[in-house]
């Protein structure tokens, strides 16, 4: 409670009002109660500290049961450490035999840092040294599984562990509107600072030129002379005027804001059956900057595309199979027992060539079988199930298995395969893993015959630089079909050659200094003079409906940027099938992630936003943060990242707002997002609608509250003129308490909660309604100063005509009607009806919920009003209800209701005028959508356009082997993530017809 207290406080508003609250308590200066400041202060807190709890207790119940934690403790104190040996080897040195054991050995390891992916260190024990790297390493917060027990060795503890070293405070993330409004905020200060001030000058005025004439019968106290007086009224004033700047504002914003996010997770539109996963708004504090979005980042695979890998085509020995999908029927695998039901394949020449015993062919097939990182399940007996890094490699492994090579197990020295019926049993000697920067992995087996064999996979570019010279480097090119490709290749190997190679592998693998540089050196040595086997085509089919998607969003003038770390080609293809890119455009602009980076930033931020659109290729999860924070800071623009994977966390924490879908790659995304849900195509309802809904209702609630504060607190300045300037409050205490918690509290929430300009159909018919909000032309701080004007007329108006009205107005019976009590009762009420009926106006869909806040608020203040003055209330209470009879009173004269109707015209009229005249002359968007008549959208088909352009994609992170090697199980680790730009510019984007040119890429340094 204290630490919450401490962060309301920090808010300017909340902490102005605990001092005004402590400005009430001087009876010297104040001349209010200290509970028409203290109830609304409670108020406030009391809810924003229930909210903050609850989004506490969810949060904590979220992360307990999306991360169950395992965390190892030494001695009260959390700490890394290296796992010795255990009842099941998962990822230990496995050094011991038995549970008791005792050794005397040294490790030497790197200082503590916060590199998650990497650990160097060796253990020397018995004159033998081991290499200890990320694999053995336990970090504090990880979990193990089927283990009973495990012995380990502390290496770092307590603020030296990497979590606690990559900890820090976490980006709270506030919307533009936030940030206007404290500027505003700070503005209306100085607005009140200047009443408050010119009200002084008055006192002091009128103290000289009137006051001395009234000290016979209200003497100054003791002490007290004119420039004190004088001191003491501006503080007077303060507290007075302190309405203009609404103690309730903050509140009412979180609940609208809670609101709008309910309406998120509620809508079943956004629901995806098949997975059973709704809508989700992780956070209640950004709904409204929904509706301000300029540009969307996207990452591909599995977020426009479903992440679901088939096996689709292949090119063996230069020959090209399965080229006509749709022709022929499917292939018939009964007569391989192990083969996976749900795989289909319709090239029956394929499954001829492997089964007359082609050489070539089962070749390729036994390395898909063998170069991987795959791991075999049995949930239920004799039914194999693959887990894998990726679902590339699982289709790969697939394929294999239906054409007759099965991967059936393996251990950290073995893989089993069963090749044609036949069970065969390779021993495995190396794991060359893949990286972002090798984009290939390699095994290095040695079969039944002794015979040793190097087998590689990865993107052609990397495979075809590494061929014997005499090999036919002609493949089947299928990126221009926008399939997922990997070029296969092997190499025997001399015996001697790879005993002096697994030695200066053992050496390398150990070293402290330069370990990953020696390593690499050594995968470039055996990598060279392969063979070229072929070429793999997956097929990752889009989602539905994400063309229509992208079409609508970009008719919203919504920027798509298509971040990928797929080749240029695959992309490009994608692009065309998702409707980003059109027949029209003939060339497309490249430039080269190899060339010098230089000043690259300034040219790419300006070559891009004179792009209509843009697929940024090969990128690794840093780079994808850096291109949004590029276009984030320098173009001062609302941003989006959506993503699905672990590789997209880092643009999608960058971004304004980050998107998590639900999709095959985990939670990682939807952990760090925003807001999630389960298909790219709910991404145009969260905008469309519930974005902008939310940034309209937002808009208009914080006009209406400026506008109806600034009239009621106005209506007190022009009364200081009347008053001698002596701080005296036009309204009733009560009056003022309940103003902003209960008698406009209800309706303004209503309205920003339910209010609609046009329905959901017609926002999403007609994206084009987007637009305001990516200009913030609702609220802005032209708007503002029109909020002022008008609460200022309308406030003259409400304070002049009943003072004009009732200044000399008699009974029928002779005596006056106007008395303080009266004329305060007066003046509420007119503020009252002008302020709910201007609510009214600016309401465009009305509910029974609307209805029924007004209503009862404007009931509700009459049957307030008539209570605290009876004379039961009186009797009961004397000292605080005094004004007994001035309500019945009041409304006992006729002459009361003639002035109320006639300032409740003489405010709402003009606006009425004003607005019938715009929409005539000068009509918006809105007012054209809300008196058009609409119809339905139909569907649209569209082509996609083929091309013949070629293509590579890979798993997008590190690769597990050696994981598999060192016994571990498959736990995903962190990319290792390069810079690609250092400086950065702006500049303005021109929504024109783009004109291409190509740019030849560089070629790389050695």
């Amino acid at each position: 409670m204290p630490l919450n207290l401490f962060e309301q406080f920090k808010r300017l508003a909340n902490a102005y009002f605990l001092f005004l609250l402590i400005l009430q308590l001087i009876p010297q200066i104040s001349s209010l109660s200290w509970i028409t400041t203290g109830f609304a202060l409670i108020v406030v807190l009391s809810i924003t500290a229930v909210k903050d709890a609850i989004d506490d207790i969810v949060m904590s119940s979220r992360s307990v049961g999306e991360n169950p934690l395992l965390i190892p403790e030494v001695g009260g104190d959390y700490t890394d450490c290296f796992e010795l040996s255990s009842n099941y080897p998962v990822n230990c040195l496995e050094l011991f035999a038995d549970t008791d054991f005792c050794f005397s050995g040294e490790v030497r390891c790197e200082p503590p840092n916060n590199r998650l992916d990497k650990f160097k260190g060796t253990l020397t024990l018995n004159g033998e040294r081991y290499a200890l790297n990320n694999d053995k390493v336990l970090l504090r917060g990880c979990t193990l599984r089927n283990t009973e027990w495990c012995f380990g060795l502390v290496i770092f503890g307590g603020p030296d562990t990497k979590l606690m070293q990559n900890s820090g405070k976490s980006i709270f993330k506030r919307t533009s509107i936030d940030h206007l409004t404290n500027i505003l905020v700070l503005c209306i200060f100085g607005f009140l600072a200047s009443m408050c001030s010119i009200l002084t000058i008055g006192n002091a005025i009128w103290e000289t030129n009137e006051g001395s004439v009234f000290t016979m019968f209200l003497p100054r106290e003791p002490g007290i002379d004119a420039p004190l007086s004088s001191f003491l009224i501006f503080w007077s004033y303060v507290i007075v005027l302190n309405t203009v700047i609404p103690s309730s504002l903050y509140v009412s914003v979180e609940f609208i804001r809670l609101g709008n996010s309910f309406f998120i997770d509620w809508d079943r539109k956004m629901y995806y059956p098949k997975n059973d996963t709704p809508a989700q708004a992780r956070t209640t504090t950004l709904s409204e900057e929904l509706g301000q979005i300029k540009y969307i980042f996207s990452d591909k695979t599995g977020t426009l595309t479903q992440n679901i890998m088939t096996f689709n085509k292949c090119s063996i020995n230069g020959k090209a199979y399965s080229e006509q999908l749709c022709l022929t029927e499917r292939v018939d695998f009964s007569w391989n027992n192990l083969a996976d039901p749900k795989f289909s394949f319709h090239d029956h020449s394929l499954v001829e060539m492997v089964r007359s015993g082609n050489p070539e062919t089962q070749e390729f097939f036994r390395l898909l079988s063998l170069c991987h990182t795959v791991m075999p399940e049995e949930k239920k007996e004799g039914e194999l199930n693959y887990q894998a890094q990726s679902p590339d490699e699982g289709a790969l492994v697939t394929a294999a298995r239906n054409f007759g090579f099965v991967f059936l197990s393996r251990t950290p020295e073995t893989i089993t395969v069963v090749e044609m019926g036949k069970q065969v049993i390779y021993e495995l000697l190396a794991i060359l893993d893949f990286n972002n920067m090798r984009k290939r992995m390699s095994v290095i087996v040695r079969s039944p015959e002794g015979k040793l064999t190097l087998y590689c996979k990865g993107a052609d570019t990397m495979i075809f630089e590494r061929l014997h010279p005499s090999c036919n480097k002609l493949m089947e090119e299928y990126a221009g079909d926008g399939l997922r490709t990997l070029a296969l290749a092997y190499k025997d190997l001399n015996e001697d050659y790879m005993i002096d190679w697994k030695q200066r592998h053992h050496e390398a693998s150990v070293a402290m200094e330069g370990r990953e540089e020696k390593l690499d050196e050594l995968y470039e040595e055996i990598e060279k003079d392969m063979m070229l086997l072929g070429a793999t085509a997956v097929e990752d089919k889009l989602q539905d409906g994400v063309p229509e998607t992208i079409e609508q969003l970009a008719k919203a003038d919504i920027k798509i940027w298509v971040l990928t770390g797929d080749k240029q080609e695959t992309a490009e293809n994608i692009g065309y099938s998702c409707n980003m890119l059109r027949e029209e455009m003939k060339d497309v602009f490249v430039v080269s992630a190899n060339t010098a980076e230089g000043n690259l930033r300034l040219e790419l931020l300006r070559t891009a936003c004179m792009c209509q659109t843009v697929i940024c290729c090969r990128v690794t999860p840093l780079q994808k943060a850096q291109v949004v924070q590029l276009v984030k800071k320098y173009k001062q623009a609302v941003t989006l990242a959506i993503g699905d994977g672990a590789n997209d966390v880092s643009m999608i924490k960058v971004a304004h707002i980050g998107v998590g879908i639900s999709g095959q790659e985990g939670m990682q995304a939807v952990l760090s997002s925003d807001y999630s849900f389960a298909q790219f195509r709910y991404l145009q309802r969260l905008l469309l609608v519930h974005g902008r809904w939310s940034y309209i209702r937002m808009c208009k609630f914080l006009g209406y509250f400026f506008y109806k504060n600034f009239t009621f607190t106005l209506v007190q300045f022009w009364y200081a003129f009347f008053c001698g300037f002596s701080a005296q409050t036009v309204y009733e205490d009560w009056f003022i308490t309940f103003y902003n918690m209960v008698y406009t509290a209800l309706p303004v929430l209503g309205m920003c909660l339910f209010d609609q300009d046009v329905n959901d159909r017609w926002s999403l018919y007609h994206p084009q309604l987007y637009a305001p909000g990516q200009k913030n032309q609702y609220f802005n701080k032209k708007a503002f100063v029109s909020y002022l004007i008008h609460g200022c007329y309308c406030s003259l108006i409400i304070f002049f005509i009943p003072w004009a009205s009732m200044n000399d107005a008699v009974r029928n019976d002779g005596k006056d009607i106007v008395s303080h009590p009266s004329f305060a009762f007066l003046l509420q009420t007119c503020l009252l009806i002008v302020v709910h009926t201007q609510l009214s106006l600016d309401t465009y869909y009305w509910t029974a919920v609307n209805h029924s806040f007004v209503w009862l608020s404007t009931i509700g203040y009459f049957a307030i009003s008539v209570t605290m003055y009876s004379n039961g209330m009186f009797y009961v209470f004397p000292s605080s209800f005094p004004l007994f009879g001035a309500a019945r009173n009041t409304l006992n004269q006729p002459n009361v209701w003639l002035t109320i109707f006639l300032t409740f015209l003489l405010c709402i009229l003009p606006v009425v005028a004003f607005r019938f005249i715009f929409i005539q002359l000068c009509p918006t968007i809105n007012d054209k959508m809300r008196t058009e008549e609409l119809t339905a959208p139909a569907p649209r088909r569209l082509l996609r356009r083929r091309s013949t352009r070629s293509g590579y994609a890979f798993s997008h992170s590190q690769g597990y082997g050696d994981l598999v090697t060192s016994r571990k199980f498959l736990i995903k680790r962190p990319l290792k993530m390069t810079a690609l730009f250092t400086q950065t510019d702006s500049s303005i984007f021109q929504n024109q017809p783009q004109h291409y040119r190509t740019i030849a890429e560089e070629p790389q340094s050695p």
